[in-house]
């Protein structure tokens, strides 16, 4: 049996409005449950697919700091 995640956290959130994206990120990352990872993933897959260069960059200059915060 195949069960589509992306497809699922996709249908879960489509027509979503800022407010409820903001609280459905900040609830998986609080919560720190890890089955609520995979889902972040498909959000930042969706981000990541709809920024250009300078976002990307901007993104990935963000990930590198907080990295070396640790």
């Amino acid at each position: 049996m195949s069960f589509n995640l992306r497809g699922a956290v996709l249908a879960n959130v489509s027509g979503n409005s800022q407010q409820e994206l903001e609280a459905t990120i900040v609830d998986a990352i609080s919560s720190g449950e890890e089955k609520m990872l995979p889902g972040l993933g498909v959000l930042f897959e969706v981000i990541w697919q709809h920024a250009d260069s300078g976002e990307k960059q901007e993104m990935l200059s963000t990930l590198e700091n907080g990295l070396k915060k640790g």
